[in-house]
């Protein structure tokens, strides 16, 4: 049964981009759809987007969390690079189950390369074979080998933040209070990109995204089953797997939260926000009128696209003094 809430309207460019895109996009994902789209859901070429841009790339493996395997991370980082100046740690996207440390690297080259930042994209096991807590973890463990080696790396480890999209943004909101929890990392921010926050799923804007845009209130389901099986929707559920569930946000570095107003995310985002500011935190929080769940990703030449990269970077110029 569809939802009887009405979802809001969709700007009218990026609407006719997901007209346009047709069958090329699906705004639900099954389980057994799984697998196909891990093989279909393919980052651009690293090298196409490192070409005639004066950014270098390189890999390292490093520790993962105890007893788990060791993890790959990628680096960027400008040819000129100035030792010392700001870090950002990375956590792609991908609903939980898929995508890799490369989806998103367009941003990260676009910061490196203005903001003569290091950047570092972790690959964290993936749902449902390695659910909860491998991910999270995998991810705290790379924050805490980008602090413990920040020198090497070129970084200031007083102006490091924590950053990512979607299930990326949600792993970050738990990497941050996961590190204030453990005395771990001290960050300098965090920057959430529509964030995957609450695994119960029980919003009015998870009503209203329901067989439209590009993931929807079952696709949720989908990913938050995988990653957390029975213990959805009980009390064994950690704030670290699904951050909103926490109700003590205080002492948590400066935050930057944006999402549209037509996706799943968008109450438990703008809810994940004013639970900041209630406890007596510093958050800035964007919704973006008409846009649905990636649209900066889907159709970036869009008006609306262009204001929500900008206003990342104007946040991140502030934070990092950069």
């Amino acid at each position: 049964m569809k939802s009887v809430h009405k979802a809001p309207p969709f700007d009218p460019e990026l609407g006719a981009t997901l007209v346009a895109l047709g069958d090329l996009i699906t705004p639900t994902l099954t389980p057994d759809m799984i697998e196909g789209m891990r093989q279909s859901f393919v980052a651009t070429p690293i090298e196409d987007l490192l070409a005639g841009r004066p950014v270098e790339h390189f890999e390292r493996t490093i520790p993962g969390p105890v007893g788990a395997p060791d993890l790959i991370v990628s680096i960027f980082r400008r040819i000129d690079h100035e030792p010392g100046g700001p870090g950002i740690f990375h956590i792609h996207g991908g609903g939980m189950v898929m995508g890799d440390r490369f989806l998103g690297a367009d941003w990260l080259i676009e910061w490196v390369e203005l903001l003569d930042a290091v950047a570092v994209s972790v690959e964290y096991r993936l749902a449902p074979e390695n659910p909860d807590p491998a991910p999270v973890e995998d991810c705290y463990a790379g924050l805490e080998w980008v602090a413990a080696n920040a020198a090497e790396l070129g970084i200031d480890p007083g102006r490091l933040i924590v950053a990512g999209a979607s299930a990326g943004g949600g792993l970050a909101a738990g990497v941050a209070l996961l590190s204030r929890d453990r005395g771990g990392p001290e960050l300098a921010g965090q920057l959430l990109i529509y964030p995957m926050l609450d695994d119960r799923n029980d919003t009015i804007s998870s009503r209203q995204i329901d067989g439209i845009g590009v993931w929807d209130r079952t696709s949720n389901d989908t990913g938050w089953d995988a990653l957390l099986g029975d213990r959805r929707k009980t009390e064994d559920v950690s704030i670290y797997a699904a951050p909103a569930r926490a109700e003590d946000l205080s002492n948590l570095p400066p935050t930057f939260i944006d999402v549209a107003s037509a996706e799943v995310f968008r109450d438990e985002d703008i809810a994940y926000a004013s639970t900041i500011w209630a406890c007596g935190g510093d958050a800035e929080l964007h919704v973006w009128p008409g846009g649905f769940h990636g649209f900066d990703i889907f159709f970036p030449q869009a008006a609306l696209s262009v204001m929500a990269r900008e206003a990342r970077t104007q946040w991140l110029r502030r934070i990092l003094d950069a």
